[in-house]
Order: C-alpha cells, then sequence, then structure tokens
C-alpha cells in the first residue's frame, strides 16, 4: 500500500514537471521555474518517458515542443492535475466556506462588458475563491473548454461543447463604430444601411472568427459586398486602426466599453435595415461535476450580466428569452420573458 501511495506521489510529481516544461519551452526555463537542479528536472523527464513508451518532447536548438503524443498528455495531464488540486482544495476548506481556484473563459469584447464587475464581487462576497480569467477568441476559449481547462466559459453558440450545461446570458447588438472625428459618415447620423455599410472601408476580425462569419451572412444575403481593407483579430490593435483612420468597424458595444479608460471619443450606429444581434451562452460543468466555488461564480456572472442589462447605461445590451439550464443536446422548454426597452444611446 505504501509503495502504490509513494509511486502515485512520483507519478503527479512527473506530471507537474512535465506541464511545467511544455509550458516553458526549454529545460532551463522549467528548473528555474520549479526551483530544482535542470539535470534532476531531465531524470524525471525520462522516466515518464520510460513509462509511456514513447517520446513525449522534439528537442532542437530552439528548445522544445511537445511530440503528438506529448501533446495529448499534457492536455489530460492539465486535466487531472487542475482536478486534483481543486478535490484538495475543497477537503480542506472549513466546512461552509466556498474557496477554490475557478477558470473563466470570456471573449475580448465580453471582458469589456461585465469581467471587471466579476472580478469585482468574487472579491467582495468571495474572497476565499481565486478567480483565473482567461481573454480569448470564442474559438480558443471553446477548445480550452472542450479539454477540460476552465470551469466556465461564455460562447456565441448553443452547440459548442456536448454534455455540458448552457444557459442563455445576454444578446449584443452589433453597431458600426469609428472614431467621433471621422468623416466616413455625416456627424448627424445616428443610424446607417447594410448597402451603406459595404461601401465604407471595414476592418473586421479574420474568416475564421465567429463574428466576421455573422457579419459575411448578412452582407452575401443581401447580394453586396464587403470593402474589408485590413482583417485583425486583436481588440485592441483593431480599436487603435479604427481611431487612426484606417477604416470602421463592426462590434457589440464592448469595444467601445474596452476603449472607456483611455478618453477616446466614439460613435456607434444602428443599422435600420438589419436585426444585427449576437446572442451570449454561459457553459458550465453538470451539477454533480461543479465544484461549490464555480457554482458561486456562475451566478455572480448571471448577476453581472442582468446587472448590465437593467442599467441601461450601455447601448445594445438585452436580455435573452428565458430557459431552464439544460445539457447540450436535451430538450428544454422556453419560457417567455418580458420584452426588453429600447436601450438609449450613448458614446464613450
Amino acid at each position: 500500500m505504501a509503495r502504490n501511495a509513494l509511486r502515485w506521489a512520483m507519478d503527479i510529481r512527473q506530471l507537474r514537471y512535465f506541464v511545467q516544461i511544455v509550458e516553458a519551452g526549454s529545460l532551463s526555463k522549467a528548473s528555474r521555474q520549479l526551483l530544482i537542479a535542470q539535470p534532476a528536472l531531465s531524470q524525471q523527464l525520462a522516466k515518464l518517458e520510460g513509462e509511456v513508451g514513447k517520446p513525449l518532447l522534439n528537442r532542437s536548438s530552439k528548445g522544445i515542443s511537445p511530440t503528438r503524443n506529448g501533446m495529448a498528455l499534457y492536455h489530460h495531464a492539465r486535466f487531472m492535475l487542475r482536478q486534483l488540486d481543486q478535490s484538495l482544495s475543497i477537503a480542506r476548506s472549513e466546512a461552509g466556506a466556498v474557496q477554490g481556484m475557478v477558470a473563466v473563459g470570456l471573449p475580448a469584447t465580453t471582458v469589456s462588458a461585465i469581467g471587471l464587475s466579476l472580478v469585482r464581487r468574487i472579491r467582495d462576497a468571495y474572497p476565499s475563491i481565486l478567480l483565473n480569467v482567461v481573454e480569448g477568441m470564442s474559438g480558443h476559449i471553446g477548445q480550452l473548454f472542450r479539454l477540460g481547462q476552465l470551469d466556465l466559459a461564455i460562447l456565441f453558440s448553443n452547440d459548442a461543447a456536448r454534455d455540458m450545461v448552457v444557459e442563455p446570458l445576454l444578446e449584443e447588438e452589433l453597431f458600426l463604430m469609428l472614431p467621433r472625428h471621422s468623416d466616413l459618415v455625416p456627424p448627424d447620423r445616428e443610424t446607417i444601411t447594410i448597402a451603406e455599410a459595404s461601401m465604407l472601408p471595414l476592418i473586421l476580425p479574420t474568416a475564421s472568427h465567429g463574428l466576421r462569419q455573422r457579419i459575411a451572412s448578412e452582407f452575401e444575403n443581401r447580394g453586396l459586398p464587403t470593402d474589408v481593407v485590413a482583417e485583425i483579430d486583436s481588440l485592441s490593435l483593431l480599436m487603435n486602426s479604427v481611431f487612426d483612420g484606417i477604416g470602421a468597424t463592426i462590434k457589440p458595444m464592448g469595444a467601445i466599453m474596452h476603449e472607456g479608460a483611455r478618453g477616446r471619443q466614439w460613435r456607434h450606429l444602428s443599422f435600420s435595415d438589419a436585426r444585427f444581434r449576437r446572442r451570449n451562452f454561459l457553459y458550465s460543468l453538470p451539477a454533480g461535476r461543479m465544484t461549490p466555488a464555480a457554482a458561486v461564480v456562475a451566478d455572480e456572472l448571471k448577476a453581472a450580466a442582468r446587472e448590465l442589462v437593467a442599467s441601461r447605461v450601455w447601448a445594445g445590451f438585452d436580455s435573452i428569452t428565458a430557459t431552464p439550464p439544460a445539457r447540450r443536446g436535451g430538450a428544454a422548454k422556453a419560457k417567455p420573458a418580458p420584452a426588453p426597452q429600447e436601450a438609449p444611446s450613448r458614446s464613450a
């Protein structure tokens, strides 16, 4: 029994070392981060490769990278180690206390819209929860969630992951955005048509981005071209390029909220001839697999979204018709929600 326990501890340690090596990209850097000698780290890696029976890393003068087998082990090891750490945290917690780390994946514009509110809520009400917010493109966030590296994720479709709980969170209007000083659209205009937007130079995300596909579909349905002058997936660079006068863009209000602290003045024009909307869905693990801390963060995330919609401080956010939480693939009957009021406009 003691020998098996010792081997289990050794295997866990080897997996931790391996994950750190992959993420560091070199043995020397990983050894400094782990505070162990490089020869000892190399020895543990060799033992792990010996147990697996296949090479796990490609070594070159530029560093190391995982082999195909190594990448598969890396993803599973990260998931396993994360589950282990959470289990230990729950076991060590005092009765009634909610604590532990919760990883939440949010797209960039969603971070701008509700990220700060979520961090404040968790810090004020649940200081023993360590919130880990991962920002990225929706496709990357979805992949991390499917790999088990996130507890919660906000995605823009309700079919991104199977066997998970999916809840509608909020709906965003998509606006044509340009700086206040731009002369691309007359200053007295508050709305624009799809045809008018098709004649403007546009800066949009790349074709693999869900938002770009949504925009392309709207234009293609009308047989209209788009004059795309740049494709940028970085929200900061995209908005900088728009502010510099290179073109306009189409984004939800979160993009202007992202700019708020910089004091730059923006215009956002609604589309008068299209219902240009995007839905946000909250993904979580089934109840039996969700930690108490993750359940608390999910509730606070939904409360932050409700507060954003109800405040009407920013235009373009509405609630979605409520549905009971359901696992992906299961049927859920929709319950009608009150019709949302028209949001007032505001420029930042």
